[in-house]
């Protein structure tokens, strides 16, 4: 698994554009916003959390379509699966190096956006901290739908129609840690939603690459 992982940082490095591009889109999506609704500061302070929510979803969806297309087409799925290691393995293997090329980009740069929408200080490590598991649990959800929509004509549509739907709670929850007066508990739920799909996201994606394979 260490060796899958490592090979798909490798092609990741290759294919370094599709980071930059989910980075880029992140940026410019959340500065849209502060264009379309104003400069006023307590207008963007008060939708700063969910802004940066919405961006990181939807830029996590951008690699998508990579994470298994590419093995499917030329054979490497099959091999990977005749290997000996097991499907939610491989699987986990992917969401892990999702998370590690853009998650991890994602949550790094979130902070110079934030303060651009004028999200107050105190609230930037509560933005932080929601998102360290959020882009988790996106990525191991993301995993989930790219792998039940592969070998589908319209895997680039399918996907964010099935991601969206399950990453609503995540959404909810993460950005009430920084809007609610009490963030503990939306934290809690964030963790609770994070060890959910941990184990079962990998299975049921490990699922679904047997299935395609077969």
């Amino acid at each position: 698994m260490i060796a899958l992982i490592a090979r798909e940082l490798k092609l990741s490095l290759r294919h370094g554009a599709d980071t930059v591009a989910a980075l880029l889109f992140f940026v410019i999506a959340g500065t849209l916003f502060a264009f379309a609704v104003g400069p006023s500061p307590t207008v963007l302070a008060g939708i700063a959390a969910g802004v940066v929510w919405v961006c990181a979803l939807l830029a996590a969806l951008l690699p998508l379509d990579r994470l298994f297309g590419a093995d499917f087409e030329d054979g490497t799925l099959d091999l990977l699966l005749l290997s000996g290691l097991p499907a939610y393995e491989i699987a986990l293997a992917k969401a892990a190096v999702h998370w590690l090329t853009s998650g991890l980009p994602l949550l790094l740069i979130t902070a110079p956006l934030a303060v651009m929408l004028r999200l107050p200080e105190a609230k930037l490590a509560l933005l932080l901290l929601s998102l360290a598991p959020g882009t988790m649990i996106l990525s191991l959800l993301g995993t989930l739908s790219a792998a039940v929509s592969l070998g589908a004509r319209r895997a680039a549509v399918l996907m964010p129609l099935i991601t969206l739907p399950l990453v609503i709670p995540a959404l909810i929850f993460g950005t009430a840690v920084v809007t609610s007066d009490h963030p503990a508990a939306p934290l809690y739920m964030l963790g609770a939603i994070l060890l959910a799909a941990l184990p079962l996201a990998p299975l049921g994606a490990g699922a679904a690459l047997r299935a395609a394979a077969e």
